[in-house]
């Protein structure tokens, strides 16, 4: 995905972003901005683009920020939205410090055409109380991208992004934004939401737990951020993630028929794997069913995740039969290495059977 994000910046988009920050500030020299930016355009990463053409663009506008600002706003609506507007905020991240209003205005407008996720950061980071009392604002804003920009911008783990240590360490800090944001309507909102919470759960299980068991499942809307940001404690077991949704405690299973359709593969192939699940109580039993691959790290070492496979109400002393594909191919977040991995299915958190195939890649 990275690979594809950093292709988008690339020399016909500085062509055209130019033209259009020229049409809105004439001193703006648009062949002399591409070729300041697009230099050894080829050997930088996404993230890199993406903070060099901010440092280019600063050359190019108004030393006054406010005359830059009125500017990027001027420009940002004739630009094509996406991963090439997140240039806007992250240079209100890197210049807007000493204009803390105009720059928290600018951030919100700006996340409409991308997000401000991470520029808000940078503001939570040097003051966080100045900075989260103007996001308990945002959470009732009428724009779900303003509403959304609260949540995630102040999630404790974002991916891509730094830590908040003080939310780490204090989780009520955002304890404000989560509460105004339960019952929103807009799935864009409600599942960063549910990732803000997932964040917290994996520092302060206990914390989060004891919010949801508050928070009113009556409302179709809460019950969906409740279900999705207890997912990674789900996954572990938990024996109070799992009660909250009426998963079975004491699920008692056994499997038939487990196997792998192809135990070798190679690169770019799907894992093939069936199993039956048999139920061995004489009641009805709710059940999260999952399925965890041991990856093979350069060392040599595994590296266990969690997939979602399955949920259901099995039936007593009934059978359900499961068919999964499991594509291998490598990711900026993952790369695959040759060697003998492991697939491992779990029950409510418990490990039920664990068997090994090879991947060559």
């Amino acid at each position: 995905m990275a690979e594809q994000l950093k292709g988008m910046f690339n020399k016909m988009f500085y062509e055209q972003f130019a033209l259009e920050f020229n049409k809105a500030y004439k001193h703006f020299h648009p062949d002399k901005f591409v070729k300041d930016v697009t230099q050894n355009l080829s050997e930088l990463s996404l993230n890199q683009r993406l903070r060099a053409t901010s440092l280019v663009l600063k050359n190019h506008l108004p030393a006054n920020y406010k005359k830059s600002i009125d500017i990027l706003v001027d420009v940002i609506p004739n630009l094509k939205t996406g991963y090439t507007t997140l240039v806007f905020p992250d240079f209100v991240g890197l210049y807007g410090h000493d204009n803390f209003d105009i720059s928290m205005e600018a951030l919100k407008y700006f996340t409409s055409y991308g997000s401000s996720e991470f520029a808000i950061r940078e503001y939570l980071k040097r003051d966080f109380d100045k900075t989260i009392n103007v996001m308990e604002q945002w959470a009732i804003d009428k724009n779900h991208h303003v509403r959304r920009l609260a949540s995630e911008g102040s999630r404790p783990r974002l991916p891509w992004s730094f830590k908040l240590d003080e939310v780490i360490k204090m989780p009520s800090k955002t304890l404000s934004i989560l509460e105004m944001l339960k019952t929103d309507e807009e799935l864009y909102v409600k599942k960063s939401v549910a990732n803000h919470l997932n964040d917290i759960s994996k520092d302060n299980a206990e914390w989060m737990l004891k919010l949801l068991t508050q928070w009113n499942s009556d409302n179709p809307h809460t019950l969906w951020i409740k279900k999705h940001a207890s997912r990674s404690l789900i996954k572990k077991g938990n024996m109070v993630s799992l009660s909250l949704f009426d998963f079975e405690k004491n699920a008692k299973v056994k499997l038939e028929k487990f196997k792998l359709l192809n135990p070798t593969i190679k690169l770019g192939e799907a894992l093939q794997f069936e199993l039956d699940i048999i139920s061995q109580k004489n009641k009805s039993q709710k059940l999260a069913i999952d399925f965890k691959i041991h990856y093979v790290k350069k060392n040599g070492e595994l590296s266990p995740k969690v997939f979602k496979l399955k949920e259901l109400d099995l039936p007593a002393n009934d059978r359900a039969n499961i068919i999964k594909k499991q594509l291998f191919r490598n990711f900026t977040t993952r790369k695959h290495y040759s060697g003998k991995h492991f697939i491992e299915i779990i029950v409510n958190g418990n490990s039920v059977v664990k068997t090994s195939f090879q991947l060559i890649c």
